[in-house]
C-alpha cells in the first residue's frame, strides 16, 4: 500500500511538474529577454539579429534587448551565455564557426556546445561565391581546377584567416577534385577582396556581402556560387556543378540562437516556433535579401542534424589541415 502510494505520489508530482513547465512555456516571456551577440554593432549578423529582436518584442509584448560583446573569437559572449540562468530569458547569438569549426581549431576551447548550450534555431544562412579578378583567364570553375591540377601549387587563393570558410572551403574543393593550390591568408576581409581585384591572388571564396563592394565596382566577378541552386539575386551566376566543378559542392555559413543548457524544452520550442514565424514576415525577408541573407529557421531535430552533418563534413577537412589557433 505504501509502495503504491509512493508511486502515485511520484507520478502526480511528475505530471504537475510537466504541467507547470508547459504553462511557463505558454506564458513565456513575462519579462524582458536579452540576447548576447558576439558580433559588433552594425555588423551584418548584428543588424539581422536586431530585426528579429524587434519582431519578437512585438510578438511577445516584452522588450528583447541585444547586448554586443564582440572579440576574443566570440568567447566573451559565449562565456556570458554559459553563466546565464537556463530559463530562456538570456540567449546567445553564435555562428557556424563558433559551433562547428572552433572545436577543431582550439585545443583549449572554453566551452562545449552540447554540454553548455541548447541549440534553438538558425536565423539566416548565406552561401559563398568563387571570386576572381575581372580580367582573370578562368571563365568557369572547370578552368580553375584544371589549371591547378596541371601545375600543382601554382594557383593561389586567399582567405580572411586560417581556418575560415574561405580556407577550409578551398581544402574541401581540393579534396573533391584532386587539385592542389597555395593558401595566402590576409588580416581582414576587406583587404582580401581588394587583393583579388588587384590580381594579388588568383581567387577566393566570398559572400555577396563581403565581396560585394569590389563586385559592384567591377573589380571582381563571380565564377560560381557554392549552393545547390542559383542565387535569385545573381541568376546569371551558375552553381559550382554547372560551372564544371564537382557535383553537389556546397559552402555556406549560418548564424543561430542558443540557450543555456537546461533551459526547459517547451521554452526552447516556443522560441524556435516564434522565430520561424518571424522568418516568414515579408519585411524580414526583404531586409535579409538586401544583405544577401537567406531566412533560415529549423526545429530542434533539424538543427541537431545540421550540426552533425557540418561537424562531420567540415571536421574531416580541418583534421587533415591540422590547424591549431591556440
Amino acid at each position: 500500500m505504501t509502495s503504491r502510494f509512493n508511486i502515485y505520489t511520484l507520478a502526480g508530482a511528475c505530471l504537475a511538474a510537466t504541467m507547470t513547465i508547459g504553462a511557463q512555456a505558454q506564458e513565456f516571456p513575462t519579462r524582458p529577454v536579452k540576447i548576447t551577440s558576439s558580433f559588433s554593432v552594425g555588423a551584418g549578423p548584428d543588424v539581422a539579429l536586431r530585426l528579429v529582436a524587434d519582431k519578437l518584442s512585438k510578438k511577445w509584448n516584452q522588450p528583447v534587448i541585444v547586448e554586443n560583446k564582440p572579440g576574443a573569437n566570440g568567447f566573451i559572449a559565449v562565456e556570458a551565455g554559459k553563466r546565464a540562468r537556463p530559463d530562456g530569458y538570456e540567449l546567445v547569438q553564435m555562428d557556424a564557426a563558433q559551433m562547428v569549426t572552433q572545436p577543431f581549431l582550439f585545443k583549449n576551447l572554453p566551452y562545449d556546445l552540447l554540454t553548455d548550450f541548447e541549440p534553438v534555431t538558425p536565423i539566416f544562412r548565406n552561401y559563398f561565391f568563387i571570386v576572381v579578378p575581372t580580367a582573370s583567364p578562368y571563365k568557369n570553375v572547370g578552368d580553375l581546377v584544371n589549371a591547378a591540377k596541371a601545375k600543382p601549387d601554382s594557383i593561389n587563393y586567399g582567405s580572411w584567416m586560417v581556418g575560415s570558410p574561405a580556407h577550409y572551403g578551398t581544402a574541401m574543393l581540393e579534396d573533391a577534385t584532386g587539385a592542389k593550390m597555395t593558401h595566402i591568408p590576409y588580416k581582414d576581409i576587406g583587404g582580401l577582396y581588394v587583393a583579388v581585384g588587384n590580381n594579388e591572388v588568383d581567387w577566393a571564396f566570398g559572400s555577396a556581402g563581403s565581396a560585394g563592394p569590389m563586385y559592384r565596382a567591377g573589380r571582381v566577378r563571380y565564377l560560381a556560387v557554392s549552393a545547390p541552386v542559383r542565387d535569385a539575386a545573381f541568376p546569371d551566376v551558375p552553381t559550382v556543378a554547372e560551372s564544371g566543378g564537382p557535383a553537389g559542392f556546397e559552402l555556406s555559413s549560418w548564424v543561430s540562437l542558443v540557450a543555456p543548457k537546461g533551459t526547459p524544452k517547451a521554452v526552447v520550442e516556443k522560441i524556435q516556433k516564434d522565430v520561424a514565424d518571424i522568418m516568414q514576415d515579408p519585411e524580414v525577408r526583404e531586409r535579409y535579401a538586401t544583405m544577401f541573407y537567406e531566412p533560415y529557421a529549423l526545429n530542434s531535430a533539424q538543427f541537431h542534424q545540421l550540426l552533425k552533418t557540418d561537424t562531420d563534413r567540415i571536421g574531416a577537412t580541418l583534421k587533415r589541415l591540422n590547424i591549431s589557433l591556440d
